[in-house]
């Protein structure tokens, strides 16, 4: 059993140490702000709201009226925080590509923190309340599409006023922040969150482990 934990906390924490030596690419930055801002239009798009904009006039004209998932306003209270929300990804470093980007606890992780719950003593470098803080992947995504966003804010506006056909994905990063060659990660898709599922399954493998070796004791 002791010989089982250590060669799986060794795993670990050299996977956990590489996690923080590869930055997110272009593609990759531009592929998760399309998926969060997506996301964001997704949630208010059925709103029967209607806005009242310019001011009442002494000649009586009234003030125009414009449909909320259709106006400015929606847009620009999605991408409010769009940028923020990229701290909500993990590294999921057992995944390849653009897939180690994801919510939710990561494989590793989840077999730590396991871990730790056993009693095992893990040394990641930074104190246990600390592993759920953004990663510096992460952290580093998150600056990389404030940039991007600011750069190429009036091609996403386009899209939302005019080119809603295309999907945001092809109409930003395909056509016009990524050059052909930079757009693997677009294709990458991921079915199934097997990351958690499977950090919880060598987790219980090795909790059953320890039980058959204490028994054994016994």
């Amino acid at each position: 059993m002791k010989l089982f934990l250590l060669a799986l906390l060794s795993f670990c924490c050299l996977v956990a140490a590489a996690e923080e030596e590869r930055l997110p690419n272009k593609c990759e930055v531009c592929k998760f702000l399309t998926v969060e801002l997506q996301e964001a239009l997704e949630k208010t798009g059925r709103s029967k709201e209607v806005l009242e904009v310019g001011e009442v006039l002494d000649s009586g004209k009234r003030r125009r009226k414009i449909k909320y998932n259709t106006g400015k306003t929606r847009l620009t209270e999605a991408l409010d925080d769009i940028c923020e929300r990229i701290l909500q990804y993990n590294v999921h470093a057992e995944r390849p590509g653009s897939l180690r980007y994801a919510k939710g606890a990561s494989q590793t992780m989840t077999t730590l923190k396991n871990l730790v719950h056993k009693g095992v003593k893990v040394d990641l470098g930074l104190p246990y309340e600390l592993w759920d803080e953004p990663s510096v992947e992460v952290s580093d995504m998150k600056k990389q599409c404030e940039t991007m966003l600011e750069q190429y804010e009036e091609v996403v506006e386009d899209w939302y006023f005019h080119h809603q056909d295309q999907r945001l994905e092809t109409f930003l990063c395909e056509t016009h922040v990524l050059k052909t060659s930079e757009q693997e990660c677009i294709k990458e898709t991921w079915k199934g969150d097997v990351g958690v599922k499977g950090g919880a399954k060598e987790a219980a493998s090795a909790d059953e482990e320890g039980k058959t070796h204490d028994a054994a004791e016994l």
